[in-house]
């Protein structure tokens, strides 16, 4: 069983991963952000306000986060803040995170700005494992937004769904059921029905 303190885990110890934001323009764009610190289910991160990503964030604070390891992904979801106090959470970050030194040495560190995100979801996706398995967790006030597809109680039991479903995950109950743990999000049960009892959840 994954919790959320094994994703924040996995977030710390890689480091590295990829923040999306929205341009002036409406255009996403990413880029790789060091995490670099976390608490109980906050991540941290900085960034200079010369840059593009910084005006990204004020302009339009919803952001995405992701990182990869061994083919297991995290994704965090939410609202990204500027930190109060910036000279005391900058210092902190520099203490657990050392090579920042080389980056911006002396008081250049406070051309940086803290960021953290809050009132979001983390999702968890593992495919080294058959069937795959996902979780989903909240992060502050943030609620988490059904994705995928559910089998209305139109489903006349025919089985075409659970013969054609990649993962296997679907089971004989009554209406027959998706175990949304495993489910890849594919649509092929959706695609395949024959009477439409299968419905996208966003």
């Amino acid at each position: 069983m994954v919790t959320k303190e094994d994703c924040l885990k996995q977030i710390r110890e890689v480091i590295d991963g990829v923040l999306s934001t929205v341009d002036s323009e409406g255009n996403p764009q990413s880029r790789i952000i060091d995490i670099m610190h976390i608490d109980d289910e906050t991540i941290y991160f900085l960034t200079a306000r010369g840059k593009n990503v910084y005006k990204e964030i004020m302009n339009h604070p919803k952001v995405s986060y992701l990182n990869l390891k061994d083919n297991k992904s995290v994704r965090v979801t939410g609202i990204a803040k500027k930190l109060d106090d910036q000279k005391k959470w900058i210092d902190l970050m520099f203490d657990e995170n050392p090579f920042m030194n080389n980056v911006y040495s002396g008081d250049t560190r406070y051309i940086l700005e803290p960021f953290y995100i809050e009132s979001g979801a983390i999702e968890f996706f593992d495919l080294t494992q058959k069937p795959i398995l996902r979780e989903q967790f909240t992060i502050g006030d943030g609620k988490i937004n059904d994705k995928g597809f559910i089998i209305s109680d139109e489903c006349i039991e025919c089985g075409v769904c659970k013969n054609t479903c990649p993962q296997k995950c679907i089971d004989e109950n009554s209406p027959y059921e998706i175990q949304q743990s495993h489910c890849l999000h594919c649509g092929l049960c959706f695609e395949n029905c024959p009477v439409n009892a299968i419905k996208r959840l966003d």
